[in-house]
């Protein structure tokens, strides 16, 4: 067989499996907004004193991911810059990297189950926004910085040379010509970690807990889209109950596609700009 054919037929393979992938998930989404979307509504998405509306389950998840970008996206950059940027090949480093692997094949029910104990119990701050926050941060750490790590390593060496070569030191050079340019790979870890966070159920469920209540600060209790969601499916009885699973699956998957659109929009502006 010549290598013109075997190339096409691994062409049309990488086609057909590229298709079947987009075909999935188009089918998945349709018919999750197909069913939830008849039940969606103004007093629904935006009224707390709903039984049935979801407006403080929304206001948690956004409270959580917000929380817990704001703990872990720091610390994940910046060892992701001391890895690539300052430490060798030594023994604390190899270590350090272990660690890394290590929590990113931990199950996430050890996450919430340490979250309970330390967080919760320990430190004495209950089921609440910010134990659940602490938890997750921890979680998605290794995303982070694995992902911002290799934008880091993607910038080409010319940009470090060039900036030490004009006199610049080595933090001077980190910030302002290696952190710009690594930019768009950090907003493609936070969208990465926002899907952890929002996708996340049995660590939230054993620190943030159950309640329906419009959490008014991150020391406050409170139920996520996904947990309320799991148990309206557990809960749901009559065809109306799993309406309003669909519609709050709808407006989970809305809120996860408008974070990645702007994100990605974030994102493809500053590659812009530094192609400019």
């Amino acid at each position: 067989m010549k290598q013109k054919t075997k190339d096409g037929i691994l062409y049309g393979i990488m086609i057909l499996a590229t298709g079947i992938i987009l075909a999935t998930l188009l089918w998945i989404l349709f018919y999750i907004v197909s069913n939830g979307i008849g039940s969606i509504n103004f007093a629904f998405i935006f009224s707390p004193g709903n039984e049935k509306g979801i407006f403080a389950m929304i206001v948690t998840t956004a409270w959580l991911v917000a929380v817990s970008l704001a703990i872990a996206l720091p610390v994940g950059i910046i060892t992701a810059l001391f890895l690539n940027e300052y430490s060798k090949n030594t023994r604390p480093v190899r270590f350090l990297r272990l660690a890394i692997e290590t929590l990113a094949g931990i199950p996430s029910i050890l996450y919430g189950l340490f979250g309970l104990l330390f967080f919760s119990r320990i430190m004495g701050l209950g089921q609440s926004i910010l134990s659940g926050a602490l938890t997750l941060s921890i979680m998605i750490l290794p995303v982070i910085i694995r992902t911002t790590e290799e934008s880091l390593k993607a910038i080409p060496v010319s940009f470090r040379e060039g900036s030490l070569a004009l006199g610049a030191t080595k933090w001077q050079t980190i910030y302002h010509v290696i952190i710009p340019a690594s930019l768009p790979g950090i907003l493609t870890a936070s969208i990465l970690a926002v899907g952890r966070v929002v996708g996340e159920a049995a660590p939230v469920l054993l620190t943030v807990g159950i309640a329906k209540n419009l959490p008014s600060s991150i020391f406050q209790s409170g139920r996520t889209l996904t947990i309320h969601l799991y148990y309206l499916t557990k809960e749901a009885i009559h065809q109306d109950d799993f309406q309003i699973a669909f519609a709050t699956a709808t407006i989970l998957v809305i809120f996860v596609i408008l974070v990645n659109a702007s994100t990605r929009f974030i994102a493809s502006r500053f590659t812009a700009k530094l192609e400019q």
